[in-house]
């Protein structure tokens, strides 16, 4: 194949020469972009670092993700950019730029996946593939007022996409349709839609009051809205203690297994990276094998207690991110503030490897937060269902609440 023609606008790639699809599906008619993680035949996968783009080949083959995608009929149009190496939930890439965040202007999209969720926001796309580690689909998914699904852990292949960490890396999606989520779930988790319904929905009340009283308050009243479907709820709090631990846990697996995973490749190319990434791999290459593993007994602590939590058909509901996203121009302590605020909430999922779907819901007139339903182990498709199901109710409250 001949040299890739590349544009770079504001931190969003296109790559102008990989635009195809393989045959007709369930997802004709659609176009997606893939976060710059995922192989595409014949061209380079830089994952947001030019040290990285620098030291590795052509791709020779699609990732599986993306070839599902197009064996169902999906058009790829580009790629998009991505934080270095996957490892923030910023947004801001110090090489290529933040992408635009079409729902607030002049603040950070989220990260990593934050090209995918620009260019769905921004109706350049019906859908895009990101991944999730930390909260990297579901934190841009919330910023920029689009669905997010982050699904069971190992449920979907990553054959053929940049690992972070992957003891808790996914595949994930973004749009701005429940409709088109839950095609794409029946394409990558290759599960049929059953037309299921949640029979039990707990509520994290702590979880709610965690987060700033505006994004609340108008969760809280849009969540009144949806308990009649339901046939039963229950207030439960998952963090008595706080939410520093899951924080802890997490951070401590994700640094190991990223140097597990980077190490050798940063020692022997020694790249350059812009300095919260530099920080956040000097953690990671000191993080121990006793620390380690006492984290992953912790792990395993939490894992048990949500199996028991949520067996088939019972999901959690809880806010998806902390407040709305900081400015791209702020300090680099604003935004480590803000990473730190969001992954207490978002470390849940990948800890206990539940799937986790964030729903698009409007606190003010012109700006939305994201409201997040939890699953058991592999009861993904019930997510998708779910909020294909609440989403009339949701815009009719909207329209309630702010009529034209």
């Amino acid at each position: 194949m001949t040299a890739v023609t590349i544009e770079r606008t504001n931190g969003i790639i296109r790559e102008l020469s990989i635009s195809r699809k393989l045959s007709e599906g369930l997802l004709s008619g659609l176009n997606f972009f893939a976060k710059d993680l995922y192989d595409v035949s014949g061209c380079k996968t830089g994952a947001g670092n030019p040290d990285w783009l620098r030291t590795h080949e052509v791709a020779s083959k699609n990732a599986r993700a993306i070839d599902d995608l197009l064996n169902a009929g999906a058009t790829l149009i580009g790629k998009t950019t991505t934080d270095e190496i996957a490892y923030s939930v910023d947004g801001v890439n110090h090489f290529y730029g933040a992408p635009v965040n079409p729902q607030y202007p002049g603040r950070t999209s989220g990260g990593s996946s934050s090209g995918s969720a620009s260019t769905v926001a921004a109706g350049l796309a019906d859908f895009a593939l990101g991944t999730d580690t930390a909260g990297s689909v579901r934190i841009p998914a919330s910023f920029c007022g689009i669905y997010g699904f982050r699904p069971t852990h190992n449920r979907i292949s990553l054959d053929g996409v940049v690992p972070l960490a992957p003891v808790f890396d996914t595949v994930g999606w973004m749009a701005r349709d429940p409709s088109i989520m839950r095609k794409c779930g029946e394409i990558l988790l290759q599960e049929a839609s059953s037309g299921a319904k949640a029979k039990k929905l707990l509520v994290a009340t702590d979880a709610f009051q965690y987060i700033d009283p505006d994004l609340g308050a108008g969760l809280a009243e849009a969540l009144s809205r949806i308990k009649s479907s339901f046939p039963s709820i229950e207030a439960v709090t998952l963090t008595p203690m706080g939410w520093d631990g899951y924080l802890d846990c997490f951070r401590i697996i994700q640094s190991f297994d990223a140097w597990k995973t980077h190490g050798e490749w940063i020692t022997n190319v020694k790249p350059a990276f812009g300095s919260s990434i530099h920080e956040r791999f000097d953690f990671a290459s000191k993080v121990t094998d006793e620390q380690n593993n006492s984290a992953i007994i912790e792990r395993e602590k939490i894992i048990k207690q949500f199996l028991h939590l949520l067996p088939p058909g019972t999901v959690l509901c809880m806010p998806t991110t902390w407040d709305v996203p900081p400015r791209v121009d702020a300090e680099a302590d604003e935004l480590l503030h803000h990473r730190l605020s969001n992954l207490k909430l978002t470390a849940l999922s990948p800890l206990a490897k539940l799937p986790q779907i964030t729903i698009p819901i409007k606190f003010r007139s012109d700006a939305s937060t994201g409201l997040s339903f939890i699953a058991g182990q592999h009861d993904d498709m019930l997510l998708l269902e779910l909020a294909e199901q609440l989403a009339p109710i949701f815009q009719k409250f909207e329209a309630d609440r702010f009529p034209r």
